[in-house]
């Protein structure tokens, strides 16, 4: 199996930040739960507040696509037009090196 990167990168709607943060946040502890996921983070940019971005790795695009049709991430999508400004901008990365284990 090929490992899967997905970046998406979401700005907020002004004054909706916070709020996109939180819905973010919700979707880390299911999407982690998920047997499929190897990581899934979420980050704030340091120099735009209403920039977010969520780095996620699947085992394989069919663990990705998976993903995308839990309830969790399902209610997500349609909520966006709410809090969101413009499109998502998903990225799909193939990782090229090989993953090195944590040193300790």
């Amino acid at each position: 199996m090929d490992q899967v990167t997905n970046i998406a990168f979401i700005r907020a709607k002004p004054g909706s930040s916070e709020r996109l943060g939180q819905r973010l946040l919700n979707l880390v502890v299911p999407s982690r739960a998920e047997g499929g996921c190897v990581n899934y983070d979420v980050h704030r940019s340091a120099d735009d507040p209403n920039l977010w971005c969520v780095y996620e790795n699947w085992r394989s695009e069919e663990d990705l696509s998976s993903h995308f049709q839990m309830p969790h991430m399902q209610e997500f999508v349609a909520d966006l037009p709410e809090f969101v400004d413009g499109e998502l901008d998903l990225r799909a990365f193939k990782m090229v090196s090989e993953w090195a284990h944590a040193k300790g």
